[in-house]
């Protein structure tokens, strides 16, 4: 099975068309070597894609016939990424939070009294 094929049954895309992308763009790595969409998928292979900032690391254990629901993908992969990858994704969420989008306008009173607050502290 082509390795977009795969990961779109084993639902880490949305649509395969998503899929073909990330690995023409060079997100995905199959044994340590960047692969085309084309690329044949076998069991035990070990993929590496990046998504969301997370380098997912999996190893297949079988090849699905067709898309398959969420509760039946661990019989199909084995999700080896660190939890460590999940929490850098979590403080990253932290640190983005307080900034303000461009184009937002004026800071509001609250914005400013949190800005002499942190001011004050140091």
């Amino acid at each position: 099975m082509r390795i977009d094929k795969y990961l779109w049954c084993v639902r880490y895309y949305k649509t395969r068309s998503i899929a073909t992308q990330a690995c023409k763009k060079g997100q995905i790595k199959v044994n340590e070597s960047v692969v085309k969409p084309s690329r044949e998928v076998y069991p035990t292979d070990k993929i590496e894609l990046r998504k969301d900032q997370i380098v997912y690391q999996l190893t297949v254990n079988d090849i699905p016939p067709n898309r398959v629901g969420a509760k039946l993908v661990d019989i199909y992969r084995v999700d080896t990424t660190p939890k460590e990858a999940f929490e850098a994704k979590a403080l990253l969420k932290y640190s983005k939070d307080y900034y303000r989008k461009k184009g937002t306008g004026r800071p509001t009173k609250k914005d400013r009294r949190d800005i002499d607050d942190f001011y004050e502290e140091e």
